[in-house]
This record gives C-alpha cells, structure tokens and sequence, in this order.
C-alpha cells in the first residue's frame, strides 16, 4: 500500500478509535452498532473477555467518560478489507497525571465499504510514560 494511502487510513482508523474512548460524549449507542463488528470480541487490560453485547452495553451506559489519552498510533494493513491498529493510552487524573497505562491493539474490518472494529485487546504497559501526551 502506498505511503499516502496508509496515512489515510492511519487517520481514518485513528478517529474511529478515538470515538470509542468518548462514548456518551462523541457517539450514541446506533453509532456504538455500527462501529462493532457484529463478531467483536475484546480482551481487556484486566485479562477478561468481553463479546460485542456486554461492550455495547457498558459504553451505552457511560454518562462520565474517564480522560482517554492516547497516541503513539500505527497501522499495519493485514489484507484488503483488514487492518490492524496500535496504540497506548492512559487515564488522565484530574491533577494531570496518567494511571493506567496500555498498549491496544485492534482489528478493523471493512464491511459495506465502512471500517468496523472487530477485535480488540488490551495489555497493562511496562513502560509508564509522563504527561502531557499527544491527547484525544
């Protein structure tokens, strides 16, 4: 893939991502739908699995989103249809300093010409990094 188009959907995957860390603030639960592939799975920075039913759920239930920061954004196209995304984040706290930091990884799949996440993973971070970070 040529370097102009990965950039494009470097951006593309990146802003649906980052759409996801929003729930209640940026999407509403038809807009949680059409991103989530209708297989998603996830395992979570605890270790636990969660399917596509039980995330639409928890997100459409947020009223208070925690402080996402992320970045450190690259994607790697797997197949036509498919790509995979990587990234960290963290929880910003309200005195500036981030916990919980993560390495993610996520599958995108493109269906009826529109990217869909299929698969995501969290991983609890070695390396802690310090604010400010390049922020969503």
């Amino acid at each position: 893939m040529p370097d102009q188009s990965l950039g494009l959907l470097l951006s593309e995957l990146q802003a649906l991502e980052v759409e996801l860390h929003h729930p209640g603030v940026r999407c509403d639960s038809d807009r949680l739908e059409q991103l989530l592939h209708a297989e998603f799975h996830e395992v979570g920075r605890s270790g636990r699995t969660y399917d596509r039913a039980i995330i639409l759920k928890y997100l459409s239930e947020q009223e208070n989103s925690p402080s996402v920061i992320s970045d450190g954004f690259a994607v790697s196209q797997l197949a036509s249809d498919i790509a995979l995304l990587t990234y960290r984040s963290a929880h910003r706290k309200e005195d500036g300093s981030l916990v919980d930091h993560t390495l993610r990884s996520s599958v995108w799949v493109r269906v009826e010409n529109r990217w869909q996440l299929r698969y995501h993973q969290g991983t609890p971070a070695h390396e802690l990094w310090h604010a400010p970070c390049i922020g969503s």
